[in-house]
């Protein structure tokens, strides 16, 4: 699903269960000694899909060990991210001369429990929240906002190696496109501190996309060499 919201030169590989073939890396087995059972097969399958992308840009296996904030450490040249929530994982990888970074998150299809909601939005969000509420009923929009979110810090980080809290960006989602089909769409991320430099530009924004399907939402952002992405203004609204 999640190769949808992606160039196509990023290698995307997703797993719906956790397949039993799925190893570890010593390295990787070490920092789970004390973790519980779901920990330990979310970690382990979605390193195993990571693998598997790496393999289709021929790159080794290697351990994928989390570096700062828990970011993902990749090989020299490649840029990724992973993500992993109940009944899915995946990871998506580039080669860093295609793409600069990338950020992806999956959640379940559900509401976010409402003293998360507080947290997690700006105030701005939360009228045209309400809107989308009123006029697209089938989509949990407060559980896509955080998605978002998630995948915009992903693609920052790497940029940046800062923090990006929920209250440094504000996000907000695309009418649909003409022809566009039901369950995905765009959404674009206005940043509120600032923002990175990519192509010699000092970025305010990102651009990403997002799909919903079988009880999952899918997010995802990505930002190449020449900053197609990594958004000098905000270019689409609601």
């Amino acid at each position: 699903m999640i190769e949808q919201l992606l160039p196509p030169k990023a290698v995307a590989v997703e797993a719906l269960e956790d397949p039993p073939q799925a190893t570890l890396f010593p390295q990787e087995r070490a920092l789970l000694a004390k973790a519980v059972e779901k920990r330990r097969l979310e970690f382990t399958t979605v390193r195993h899909c990571a693998r598997q992308a790496l393999a289709r840009l021929g790159v080794a296996a290697v351990p994928i060990l989390p570096g700062e904030r828990g970011a993902p450490r990749w090989p020299d040249g490649i840029v990724g991210s992973m993500t992993h929530c109940v009944g899915y994982r995946a990871a998506v990888v580039a080669r860093a001369a295609d793409l600069t970074a990338v950020g992806v998150d999956a959640e379940p299809h559900e509401p976010l429990p409402p003293e998360v909601l507080g947290a997690i939005t700006v105030p701005q969000e939360r009228p045209r929240l309400s809107r989308l509420v009123a006029t697209r009923p089938g989509v949990h929009w407060d559980r896509l906002l955080f998605s978002a979110k998630e995948s915009v810090y992903k693609a920052w980080f790497p940029l940046t190696g800062r923090w990006l809290g929920f209250e440094d960006a504000s996000v907000e989602f695309a009418e649909p496109a003409d022809g566009e089909p039901d369950g995905t769409g765009a959404f674009h991320a206005r940043l509120l501190v600032p923002g990175p430099v990519v192509a010699g530009v000092a970025r305010t924004g990102f651009a990403g996309r997002w799909l919903v399907r079988d009880g999952l939402l899918l997010t995802a952002v990505t930002v190449t060499p020449d900053g197609h992405g990594a958004t000098e203004e905000r270019t689409i609204v609601l």
